[in-house]
């Protein structure tokens, strides 16, 4: 009964912070796929920039996210919009999965493939098409899987400079010692974590059978 209560009180409120929680953790990786899946097969071509290029996504992925976002809160060019700046916090976060992935698996295709497609006269972009992006699709899928689910928790912290999302409730909750108002931010949260590795991870199976 209280439960209902609860869901009563606070329903439109759950409803439209995890409308706002959806909606930059998707920014962030429709961002971070622009940049990482193009990087990641431009570092096959350039091998000798794959090291430092990774290196430096394992850097940003090292720093606490709340310390991410304290640092971005002085960056004049950004401007003072909190959604723009836990966008591009989240876009580092979800970034090295989606590199890393894309680096690895277009890096294992069989050399012997490769050589074949380009006796049979296909030029680089055809290549890239027809052979290396096909048989390395589950590979990078594993990494925009690996992505969406860190982004989805570390945009709770997002609150903490006024982004909203989940982690509106989950602070006040925090603050108020109220449970149930953690609860009602984190359950969602999990949730939405859950469906999309669920929904991710069928897609990655069914591609690796493809393979």
């Amino acid at each position: 009964m209280a439960f209902k209560q609860f869901l009563h009180s606070h329903g439109w409120e759950i409803a439209r912070l995890t409308l706002e929680h959806l909606w930059l953790t998707l920014s962030a990786m429709l961002l971070a796929v622009a940049i990482g899946l193009p990087l990641g097969i431009l570092l096959t071509r350039k091998q000798k920039l794959a090291g430092p290029v990774i290196a430096f996504a394992n850097v940003v992925q090292t720093v606490p996210s709340l310390a991410l976002f304290g640092l971005l809160l002085p960056v004049t060019w950004l401007g003072e919009n909190a959604a723009r700046l836990a966008i591009l916090a989240l876009t580092g976060y979800a970034l090295l999965p989606i590199l890393r992935n894309t680096y690895a698996g277009v890096s294992s295709v069989d050399p012997a493939l490769i050589d074949v497609s380009n006796a049979l006269g296909m030029n680089g972009l055809q290549r890239l098409m027809k052979v290396e992006l096909p048989l390395s699709a589950s590979v990078i899928l594993a990494g925009l899987r690996t992505a969406m689910v860190t982004c989805i928790g570390v945009a709770t912290i997002a609150a903490a400079i006024g982004a909203g999302g989940l982690g509106e409730l989950i602070f006040r909750g925090v603050a108020s010692v109220d449970n149930g108002l953690v609860l009602a931010g984190a359950i969602p949260a999990a949730l939405l974590a859950l469906a999309a590795d669920t929904g991710l991870g069928m897609l990655e199976k069914r591609l690796a059978v493809k393979r």
